[in-house]
């Protein structure tokens, strides 16, 4: 069984000129709207890489965090260890005073399909749930999901726009199709802008581990880099802690992911493919409170603003206003319709 950790506060990421304006949405009440006090607390269990990733399961935390700030509810988190068992860490949970439970990982699909099976009254939502067409989602489990490929296509635009060499780098983690969905939308960005560019791909590994090996990303920026890349957007959760090392000493620019990556490497980190995964978590919470939530599907994209790229004043000077245009025009095509963007 998972063990509960001494949980000390992390900084909030700098986020992108939007986030406030967004969130300050989120929270102001609308008239009439009434929040269950009685209602259990929240419970969240991280995936691979944990607290400090400084990435995807920080940003989980980060909403979490806020939601129990706003709404004055008690919230609770378990991060499980070396090899540790998922579904034991989400029954911990059920099994108390949690009346919504949160899986941040599409590891954890199974785990939560099966547990939301055996506590029926209670509500689930799996952050990059991994569908299933001959599994029907449980009526007491959201799956999240992302269009992470629209956000990396704009990134892709930018670098490619950006590139000294004609050559760019994208670094994944485990190599699978949710990661796909990045270099997929990194690719086609970079392509639309730039045909002539080239792009170079490396995956850190096939299991878990690929997630938190900075090692690996070094080795694989430095290939890369060798190779003519200046430019190199990693989806690999702390593994791209090692993408940013090599920027740093080979002075190249890194792209970061799911979270506002800046302060990682500052002078450095050219943008970063934000995620909005503490929104997502926020949202579903204020959802469970006032009775409005939904089993099912929810999905964000570039029209709900769940995902994006960060440009603000930290990296302002590092991109170019004519780059910025342009990626925005590109934005707007895409929510149209008008530019389809490939997942895989």
């Amino acid at each position: 069984m998972s063990k509960y950790r001494d949980l000390p506060r992390l900084n909030a990421f700098r986020r992108a000129a939007l986030l406030p304006l967004f969130f300050a949405g989120l929270c102001a009440c609308t008239p009439g709207e009434k929040f269950d006090s009685s209602k259990p607390a929240a419970g969240l269990v991280f995936d691979v890489g944990g607290r400090g990733d400084k990435s995807f399961n920080d940003s989980a935390y980060n909403g979490i965090e806020r939601a129990q700030k706003d709404f004055k509810i008690p919230i609770d988190y378990i991060e499980p260890g070396e090899g540790a068992d998922k579904e034991s860490a989400l029954r911990q949970l059920a099994s108390g005073h949690y009346g919504l439970i949160f899986g941040t990982g599409f590891l954890f699909t199974d785990d939560i399909n099966t547990v939301a099976v055996d506590f029926p009254a209670k509500k689930f939502a799996c952050i990059d749930y991994a569908l299933d067409p001959s599994k029907a989602i449980p009526p007491n489990v959201l799956a999240i999901k992302f269009k992470e490929e629209e956000g990396s296509f704009l990134v892709g635009a930018i670098a490619a726009l950006t590139t000294k060499t004609n050559a760019v780098g994208f670094v994944g983690g485990m190599d699978i199709p949710l990661i796909h969905k990045f270099e997929a939308g990194y690719r086609a960005g970079a392509l639309h802008v730039n045909p002539k560019c080239k792009v170079l791909v490396g995956y850190a590994g096939v299991t878990g581990e690929a997630f938190k090996n900075p090692a690996k990303g070094k080795e694989l920026a430095l290939s890369q880099i060798g190779k003519g890349a200046d430019v190199i957007f990693h989806a690999s959760g702390s593994t791209g802690l090692g993408v940013f090392e090599a920027a740093r000493d080979r002075h190249i620019y890194a792209i970061g992911v799911d979270s506002d990556q800046y302060a990682e490497a500052p002078g450095y980190i050219l943008t970063s493919m934000v995620k909005m995964v503490d929104i997502s978590v926020y949202k579903t919470i204020r959802e469970y409170l006032n009775g409005t939530f939904k089993g099912g599907l929810q999905e964000f994209g570039l029209a709900e603003d769940g995902v994006g790229y960060v440009y603000d004043k930290n990296n302002k000077d590092l991109i170019k206003p004519e780059v910025i245009k342009k990626v925005e025009e590109l934005k707007k095509l895409i929510i149209a319709g008008k530019i389809k963007v490939p997942n895989k």
